[in-house]
């Protein structure tokens, strides 16, 4: 066994950065050594947060050319996250990417290129993966209890969902989009799910329906206007959208460096966000099995539910419940299965992906997800988004070549 303490190098301190930072520092074999962030106060202000001490670095060639690092997080925001792991790739140094792997896909081959060409491994931040109740759904699919599975479907309402109008992830120069930045989760599933086919088109519907400035939740007075950020806004006391922020990394003074306001108002940021609130995805790939994503962040709470349905018997989840349920195909009989309470961020899949990335870093196993796994859950988003800004389905080898060797 490895019993050495790995250094990690954290890339973005942010909300996400900040969950890893927790979870590394309260590990016994990894410390955070290193933080990378353009805005110091920030970085700082998280720092503050966890136990140790870090080294400070504004610029990643920095960080990896002056730390003696075993691995690197990357929770930056989604168009860094191709030159960031290209960097890191090149200095050989094992790399774990919050999903997306990037915001096209013929960024995430321009990664797997540099991957071919490094000695270090990179993991995938799909914490899907991870959770108890998929891992469970995955083995009944494995087992062959549900027989050849030919229809898939996620239906997914978040409340939080609501913010990435009020974020940069609602821009789609930063994030490639919602389907990218959010739906590249829900894709992963359906690949993971699905092992024996590959995506080859997509059909995606979506819009901005209720997060408007017609949607405005309050009467609006005469010279009054609202926002532009829920910090400034003359409504914040009656607004039922309004939604604290914390001041030390978010706050004016951290503005002051970069001009990044994470509350934007939602409801009148329509030039600067261009993101929806709802939408449809279907997925069709070449083994015949059909999928589809439906994503709500109108409402008022958070649940992925699942539909899957096989030749021999259909299988239903809740996420939040952390329950499942079976139904034999020529039989009225229903099996349900309960999943007991895993400590952790993200229902403790954020726990479980870190601990097998640290085994990957020590060589004691595969990643749980790979390149070819974050390219093909891009391509899906990918082609989600032109298909829902340009009206027409788009088939995946119009966003990948899917005959790139790298991919088999």
């Amino acid at each position: 066994m490895d019993e050495r303490i790995l250094k990690f190098g954290i890339i973005g301190t942010g909300g996400r950065g900040l969950s890893f930072m927790d979870i590394i520092s309260g590990r016994k074999d990894t410390v955070v050594s290193a933080l990378c962030d353009p805005n110091p106060l920030r970085m700082k202000a998280a720092a503050a947060k966890i136990e140790g001490s870090q080294k400070f670095y504004s610029d990643i060639k920095n960080m990896l050319d002056s730390e003696k690092l075993d691995a690197v997080i990357i929770t930056s925001p989604d168009y860094t996250h191709e030159a960031n792991a290209i960097a890191a790739l090149k200095k050989n140094i094992f790399v774990f990417i919050d999903k997306p792997l990037a915001t096209t896909a013929n960024a995430c081959v321009n990664v797997m290129n540099a991957a071919k060409k490094s000695k270090a491994i990179v993991m995938m931040g799909f914490n899907l993966r991870h959770d108890p109740t998929l891992m469970r759904v995955k083995q009944i699919i494995s087992s062959g209890r549900l027989g050849r599975i030919f229809m898939i479907e996620n239906r997914e309402f978040y409340d939080g969902g609501k913010t990435y109008l009020a974020r940069w992830n609602g821009k789609k120069k930063y994030s490639g989009g919602l389907w990218i930045h959010k739906g590249s989760h829900d894709f992963d599933i359906f690949n993971w799910l699905n092992q024996n086919g590959k995506p080859v088109r997509v059909s995606a519907f979506a819009q901005r329906s209720a997060l408007r400035k017609e949607g405005i939740p309050f009467k609006v007075e005469k010279n009054k206007p609202v926002g532009p950020t829920c910090s400034e806004c003359s409504y914040k006391d009656i607004c039922p959208d309004y939604t604290l922020r914390d001041v030390d990394l978010w706050g004016k003074e951290a503005q002051k460096i970069d001009g990044y306001a994470k509350d934007l108002c939602i409801y009148s940021s329509d030039k600067e966000i261009d993101a929806y609130d709802n939408g449809i995805a279907i997925v069709e790939y070449d083994n015949g099995l059909r999928a589809s994503h439906f994503e709500c962040f109108v409402t008022s709470f958070t649940d992925r539910l699942y539909t899957i349905v096989g030749t021999k018997g259909q299988l239903s989840a809740s996420l939040h419940d952390k329950k499942i349920e079976i139904r034999p195909r020529w039989s009225q009989d229903v099996e349900t299965i309960e999943i007991g309470e895993v400590k952790g961020g993200h229902g403790g899949a954020d726990t479980g992906i870190f601990g097998q990335f640290v085994k990957v870093v020590k060589g004691e196993a595969e990643p749980s997800s790979s390149l070819i796994d974050g390219t093909f859950s891009v391509a899906i988003g990918d082609a989600a988004e032109h298909s829902w800004r340009e009206h027409r389905m788009i088939e995946i080898s119009e966003v990948l070549d899917v005959n790139n060797s790298l991919l088999s």
